[in-house]
């Protein structure tokens, strides 16, 4: 059975096809203004991509914030689930999920079959998102994927004291006015991060495997202060950001 599932965040649109347990193909698009029009489109490229036609694939599952925009979906299932879904398909011993996404940050206890058995969750504030690191690359003017491997050349992070993304723009801007190092002040900027996702999880019975999730996750500074905060080993699949049209594509299979 050929499956797909389409992950709309509020950032990037992914999408995956399966046939079976095989990924036949995963396919990445920034969301842009119509989330309706994202998941159309990354669906259609992905199938040209395979060389498929949309009649052959049979079940369809469509997750993230925009999931209930994709009208072709058989399903929208929350994220959450289908994360857990993708990272229990990535690494079957995988107990907490810590997913960083552009607008939330999530950790998730999942059991040894891949089904939620707890969550916590940051919704109402944008500091701790991709959002927040997309704010601060601004203000530094640094490429965001440079954030991780400068941060890691870091002699002394600078402290940044404020949870709120205003404020600690703000920060940024006057240690930036003092001189600071970037290197410095993007490794104050992970560890706030990492603070702030790890008194999340905390909520949470953090039990290893560990694995991040979502485009986050890729930030390698990010992942090794989160690592520093919670005193254990986190694992990333090479597919991270596409955990959650993974596990949604799984899922179509079942329904």
């Amino acid at each position: 059975m050929i499956s797909a599932g389409i992950d709309i965040g509020s950032i990037t649109t992914k999408c995956a096809i399966l046939e079976g347990k095989n990924i036949l193909g995963t396919r990445l698009i920034f969301t842009g203004y119509s989330a309706e029009q994202a998941g159309i489109r990354v669906f259609e490229e992905l199938l040209a991509q395979l060389g498929l036609e949309a009649h052959q694939v049979s079940g369809i599952v469509s997750t993230g914030y925009g999931r209930n925009s994709v009208a072709f979906s058989h399903k929208a299932i929350t994220e959450i689930t289908c994360h857990a879904a993708g990272a229990h398909f990535f690494n079957n011993r995988v107990r907490t999920i810590i997913d960083i996404g552009g607008q939330d940050s999530k950790a998730i206890s999942i059991d040894e079959f891949g089904k939620v058995q707890d969550f916590a969750m940051n919704d109402k504030c944008a500091a701790g998102t991709g959002r927040f690191l997309e704010v601060m690359a601004r203000s530094l003017e640094v490429d965001l994927e440079q954030f991780g491997s400068m941060s890691l050349s870091a002699t002394s992070p600078a402290r940044i004291s404020s949870l709120c993304t205003v404020f600690a723009e703000s920060e940024v801007i006057s240690l930036i006015a003092k001189g600071e190092k970037r290197e410095n002040i993007i490794a104050g900027i992970h560890e706030s991060i990492a603070s702030r996702v790890g008194s999340m999880a905390s909520r949470l019975r953090i039990v290893p495997v560990i694995m991040m999730t979502g485009g986050v996750a890729k930030n390698e500074g990010v992942v090794r202060a989160l690592e520093k905060k919670i005193g254990t080993s986190i694992e990333v699949h090479p597919l991270t950001q596409f955990a959650g049209a993974i596990g949604a594509a799984l899922i179509a299979q079942e329904i």
